[in-house]
C-alpha cells in the first residue's frame, strides 16, 4: 500500500511522523551503498541521497553501511581463512610424521632431542627437576634373528603401548633407535623415575605382559635427573647412558640411577673418542702377520694380518685398542685404517699366498663401509682383491643379516674371499654359517685345545670340517700351541693350522729367521721338524 502525503493536521506524534522518512533513508542509503560498492562509486553519490532526505538517519545509515561493509569483506577474506586453516592443519600433520615414530606410536630420535632441549631449559627456569630414563630391550636381537623382522616389529609395538600406558599426560616417550627408548619424566627426580621404571619392567614381566614365542621382552634401564645428578643436557644423557651400560653389565633386567662411581665410564667414551682419532691422525698402527700352513704339505697358504699400537698410542694391546675404538664411535675408521696399514706392508707376500684380515660385525653393517672403499684400500696399493680374504669374528652378533649379505656379495662379485672367523666361540653358535656363504672356516682355538679324542669338542671340529667339505670352504684351525693339538686338527681332517706352534706373528718372512740354521733352506727344516710337519723340498713358498 502506498504512503499517503502527510498532513499539517497530523494528530500523530512527531516520533512516529519521523518513521517514515528514517524507513525510506535507511532503504535508499543501503541501495546506494550496495550500488556504489558494486559500481566502484564513490561515497558522495551516498551522501547525495541522505541530504536529500535529511540528516535525521544519517547515523542509521552509516551504521549499516559498516554493517555490511563487514559483512562483504567476511566474504572476501573466507577463502582466504579456511585455506591459512587448511594449511595449519597440513602443517601439523607434517611435523607429527616427522617428529613420530610410525612403529610405536612415539616420538622418533628428532623429536626427543627437541623435546630434552625444551625439558631441560624449563627446569633450569623453573628450578623443576626433570629425570630422563633410557631403555634398551634384552635379546632383541634374538627375537629378529630366530622369529624375524615381522615378530620384532610386533613386539616393539606392543612395548610401545606398554609405555604410553603407564605415563602420564604429561611425561614424554620416545624410540630413538632400533630396541633403544627414552622417557622424560618433567617434575621427577632420580627416585620417582626408578619407581616407574620398576613398574613398567614388572609389567612387562607378568603373566600379563607382552610375550614373544613364550618369552616375556624385558628391558635394562639407565635413570639420570637434573639438576640433582646432572647440570646440563648433555651431562644429563651421558650419565643416563652410562646407568644403562651399568645395568647392562649386571646381568640385564634392571634399573639403575646413575652413581658417580660411573663417572669414570663418562669420560671413558670422550677420552676414548681423542684418542682412537690421535691414533689415525698419526698412524700409531703396526702390522705383524701370522702364517696359515697347509697341515698337509707344510706350505705357507698365506698370513693372517694382525695389528699391534704403537707408542704413544695409550693403548698397551690391540683388544684396548678396538674397545676404545667402538666406544668412541670409530670403530669403522679404525678397521679401515687397519686394513689399508696390512695391505700397505704385504709387499713380501708370494704371488699364490693370500691376505687375510678382520673385520667387525658393526663396521660390517656401517652405511661408511661400503665394497667401493675396501677396493679402494687395494687400489691404491696394487693389490688384487683376488689375494685378500675378509674375516667376520662370530664374537659378536650381526643386526641385519640381509644388508651384511648384501655387502658380502658385493665383495664376492669383485673377486674378495670370506671367512667366518671364532667359529665355536659366539653365542650365536653355528648360526652365520647357516645364513652366510664363506669360502673359509677358521675354528676356534677353544675347540682346538678341546678336541681330545672322543670328547664334544673334537666332534664339533669334525661336523665343521665336513661342512667345509661339502661348500668347497678350507677348514683353519686356529690356536695351535703344542703337538698335540697339531695331532688332534691333523686327525679330524683339518686342511690347515694356525697358532705360535706353527709360527708367531711378526713381519712376513721372520718366521724362519727365528730358526737356528745355516741358511734358510736347513731353517726350514729345522721348523718343519720341530712341529712334526713332513719334509718338503724346498721352502720358497714361505718368501
Amino acid at each position: 500500500m502506498p504512503d499517503l502525503p502527510d498532513r499539517e493536521d497530523d494528530p500523530a506524534p512527531a516520533g512516529r511522523r519521523a518513521a517514515p522518512i528514517a524507513q525510506r533513508v535507511y532503504a535508499r542509503t543501503l541501495v546506494a551503498l550496495l550500488v556504489s560498492i558494486g559500481a566502484g562509486i564513490g561515497v558522495d553519490r551516498i551522501a547525495d541521497a541522505v541530504l536529500a532526505d535529511g540528516l535525521v538517519a544519517f547515523g542509521v545509515a552509516l551504521l549499516t553501511a559498516c554493517g555490511v561493509g563487514a559483512a562483504l569483506m567476511r566474504l572476501a577474506i573466507a577463502p582466504v581463512t579456511r585455506a591459512r586453516e587448511i594449511l595449519e592443519s597440513r602443517y601439523a600433520e607434517a611435523l607429527a610424521d616427522a617428529l613420530g615414530d610410525p612403529l610405536t606410536g612415539l616420538g622418533n630420535h628428532r623429536a626427543f632431542q627437541e623435546e630434552l632441549e625444551r625439558q631441560v631449559e624449563h627446569a633450569r627456569r623453573y628450578s623443576a627437576p626433570v629425570a630422563l630414563v633410557l631403555i634398551d630391550l634384552d635379546d632383541f636381537k634374538s627375537v629378529n634373528d630366530s622369529l624375524g623382522h615381522a615378530a620384532g616389529d610386533r613386539v616393539l609395538g606392543q612395548f610401545g603401548r606398554q609405555v604410553l600406558a603407564a605415563l602420564r599426560k604429561v611425561d614424554r616417550s620416545f624410540r630413538t633407535g632400533g630396541d633403544e627408548f627414552a622417557i622424560l619424566l618433567p617434575h621427577t627426580d632420580a627416585d620417582g623415575a626408578r619407581i616407574v621404571a620398576q613398574r613398567m619392567l614388572a609389567t612387562a614381566l607378568s603373566p600379563h605382559g607382552y610375550r614373544s614365542e613364550g618369552r616375556a621382552i624385558s628391558f635394562s634401564a639407565g635413570i639420570s635427573a637434573l639438576p640433582a645428578l646432572a647440570s646440563d643436557r648433555t651431562q644429563l644423557y651421558a650419565q643416563a647412558d652410562a646407568a644403562l651400560y651399568a645395568a647392562k653389565r649386571r646381568g640385564r633386567t634392571d634399573v639403575a640411577i646413575f652413581e658417580p662411581e660411573m663417572e669414570d665410564g663418562v669420560d671413558d667414551h670422550a677420552g676414548a673418542g681423542s684418542a682412537i682419532a690421535d691414533v689415525l691422525a698419526r698412524g700409531l698402527l703396526r702390522p705383524v702377520y701370522q702364517p696359515i700352513v697347509d697341515l698337509a704339505s707344510g706350505e705357507f697358504l698365506g698370513y693372517e694380518g694382525l695389528i699391534r699400537p704403537v707408542a704413544p698410542a695409550p693403548f698397551a694391546e690391540p683388544a684396548s685398542l678396538f674397545a676404545a675404538a667402538e666406544s668412541g664411535g670409530h670403530l669403522t675408521a679404525l678397521d679401515l685404517a687397519c686394513i689399508e696399514t696390512l695391505v700397505a706392508g704385504a709387499e713380501r707376500l708370494a704371488p699364490d699366498q693370500f691376505l687375510s684380515v678382520n673385520l667387525s660385525p658393526r663396521t660390517l653393517e656401517a652405511p661408511e663401509f661400503t665394497s667401493a672403499a675396501l677396493l679402494g684400500i687395494l687400489s691404491r696399493h696394487g693389490f688384487a682383491p683376488e689375494r685378500l680374504v675378509v674375516e667376520l669374528t662370530e664374537r659378536q652378533a650381526i643386526e641385519d643379516v640381509n644388508r651384511a649379505r648384501i655387502k658380502f656379495e658385493s665383495l664376492r662379485r669383485a673377486g674378495v674371499r670370506l671367512a667366518a672367523d671364532d667359529i665355536g666361540a659366539g653365542n650365536s653358535g653355528l648360526r652365520l654359517l647357516s645364513e652366510l656363504r664363506f669360502d673359509v672356516l677358521k675354528v676356534d682355538l677353544s675347540l682346538v685345545r678341546g678336541s681330545a679324542p672322543g670328547g664334544l669338542s673334537g666332534a664339533v671340529l669334525r661336523t665343521v670340517v665336513e661342512l667345509g667339505a661339502s661348500i668347497g670352504a678350507l677348514v683353519v684351525a686356529e690356536g695351535i700351541e703344542d703337538e698335540a693339538e697339531l695331532v688332534q686338527v691333523r686327525a679330524a681332517g683339518t686342511a690347515a693350522g694356525q697358532g705360535y706352534l706353527l709360527g708367531r706373528p711378526g713381519p712376513i718372512g721372520s718366521h724362519l729367521e727365528a730358526v737356528a740354521g745355516a741358511d734358510e733352506a736347513a731353517a726350514m727344516i729345522v721348523w718343519r721338524q720341530s712341529v712334526g710337519l713332513p719334509p718338503m723340498g724346498t721352502p720358497s713358498t714361505a718368501s
